[in-house]
């Protein structure tokens, strides 16, 4: 059975400080969730050299304070950059909303134990952390950091002064927002240089800055454990890279900076593995700050709005996750993207593609009680561009990293034969009920 890493509860910045906590589950037989990756550049193996700071000869470091040359290096990186992190407090419009529901249960499972006064936070309100990326006082954060809020403040480190602050654009899909405060002061906006994550190894420091547990200036110190990992990131749970780390991640670090040993950005922390303790456990994860970089122009251009990235507009089985019994009986593929719903309007139903009908497979069981049955009359999609699918997540990745205009040639399947059909990605409204 896959194993994934799939949403448990938002236990952040809507709560008491912005992230997703996450745990390993194993995946339903027909999953129909919109999981996608967004994929980098190879790494390479060099590193980035290391925020200098003073030596001798001699055992300590930094004066005396340190005993070792790596608590210099640490020392000296949060130094450097402590000033370019920033505290985000939110006020969410209504209480009515599903993430002021959410809130409040966390708050009444968990506020006794996160030690606040009177052993809960006020209703409808949140925390989560940020950071400065340039001179005009941009500030990066979680989209679920800021998602839904009616109001924005803002503090500095070392400051208790509050400025009002407006979402500039969010990206959704990536779990990113831009925002930007009024009336700091001169000398105030201090960015935190950006890295390369194309540009990591497992093994090197990963320092975490934030404000966990609303507690104001908070570091963490690790390695970046893994680069291998992915996990469902964003409004539709697409399935992404991020970076996993040991460095401790806990509520109110969202959207706060992951750095390496030079000082650089190297992530934005969003995610822990939390086993159902609802705080770190040792397994966190940054979205890369590539991703950042490479939208943050079109965030910067936002005024306000949303990111929207391409869909094909289709509700899909993955085939990969049904019996090999089920699939032989219904003569079906090992593997493909087997259409249940094509959405009005939407790309796929432009270039003609077909959703089924005959419900000729039981409906699954699923966390949320018995699923819809599945139909095995649909059209099958087998490759993207030229790629065989071997799992539904890989044809969300594909779209994914794809932009309105593009167009995208797909393997069909239908009634025993193939064709190519090219699909040209528009934008579209997507009906209350989502496609991926």
């Amino acid at each position: 059975m896959k194993k994934n890493l799939s949403a448990l509860a938002l236990t952040g910045a809507l709560a008491l400080g912005g992230f997703v906590g996450y745990s390993l589950n194993e995946r339903g037989a027909a999953q129909n969730s919109a999981p996608s990756v967004t994929t980098t550049a190879p790494a390479t193996s060099t590193a980035s050299t290391p925020v200098s700071s003073t030596t001798t000869p001699s055992t300590t470091f930094d004066n005396g304070k340190a005993r070792t040359e790596s608590e210099a290096n640490t020392v000296s990186v949060v130094k450097e950059r402590q000033n370019g992190l920033v505290y985000i407090s939110v006020t969410e419009g209504s209480t009515s909303s599903p993430e002021a529901q959410l809130r409040q249960r966390l708050q009444e499972q968990f506020g006794q134990q996160f030690g606040l006064p009177g052993g809960s936070v006020p209703e409808a309100t949140g925390t989560g952390s940020g950071f400065f990326v340039n001179s005009n006082g941009d500030i990066i954060t979680n989209n679920h950091v800021v998602d839904g809020a009616s109001e924005i403040t803002i503090r500095l480190h070392g400051s208790r002064a509050t400025y009002k602050a407006k979402v500039i654009a969010r990206a959704p899909d990536f779990d990113l927002a831009l925002i930007r405060a009024e009336g700091l002061p001169q000398g105030a906006i201090q960015p935190m240089p950006l890295g390369n994550s194309d540009n990591l190894d497992v093994g090197l420091k990963a320092i975490a800055m934030g404000a966990p547990f609303d507690l104001d200036f908070s570091v963490s110190e690790g390695i970046i454990s893994s680069l291998e990992r992915k996990a469902a990131v964003g409004i539709r749970e697409i399935e992404q890279s991020v970076i996993q780390t040991d460095a401790a991640i806990n509520p109110g670090n969202s959207g706060g900076p992951l750095l390496n040993s030079a000082g650089e950005v190297i992530g934005v922390n969003t995610q822990i593995a939390t086993g159902g303790v609802g705080q770190s456990a040792g397994v966190g994860f940054a979205i890369p700050i590539n991703t950042v970089k490479r939208l943050l122009p079109q965030l910067q251009a936002g005024k306000g709005q949303e990111l929207k990235t391409p869909l094909l507009g289709v509700q899909f089985t993955d085939l990969s996750l049904l019996s090999s019994a089920e699939k032989q009986k219904q003569n079906l593929p090992d593997t493909g993207a087997l259409i249940q719903v094509v959405s009005p309007n939407s790309p796929a139903a432009a270039a003609g593609l077909k959703g089924g009908s005959n419900n000729a497979l039981a409906a699954p069981q699923t966390a949320q009680g018995q699923g819809r049955a599945i139909s095995t009359d649909g059209d099958i999609i087998t490759a993207i561009d030229g790629q065989p699918i071997t799992d539904g997540d890989e044809l969300r990745v594909a779209i994914l990293g794809k932009q309105f205009g593009d167009q995208v040639k797909l393997t069909v399947r239908r009634g025993g034969q193939t064709r190519d059909v090219t699909v040209t990605l528009k934008d579209f409204t997507v009906p209350s009920a989502s496609t991926p």
